[in-house]
């Protein structure tokens, strides 16, 4: 009685369906698979390119350095 079973779950999602529309969930669905896309490309290129973060994170911390030296 604790779990729900295939006919509970029917019901709930031509409840949701009624609500939302098969438009609206359609929309839904592509934006957060594009999101998930996106978030997936996103842990990929800083996996693939730390030497360039470094790279930059010592450009910047040289650049900072320089401009306090001029303004003191």
């Amino acid at each position: 009685m604790g779990s729900f079973s295939i006919w509970h779950w029917l019901i709930v999602l031509l409840v949701v369906v009624l609500i939302f529309g098969t438009k609206k969930l359609r929309n839904i669905g592509s934006d957060l698979g594009g999101a998930v896309k996106g978030f997936k490309e996103g842990m990929k290129t800083d996996e693939d390119s730390p030497r360039q973060l470094r790279e930059g994170e010592q450009a910047a911390d040289g650049e900072a350095k320089s401009k306090t030296r001029n303004h003191v």
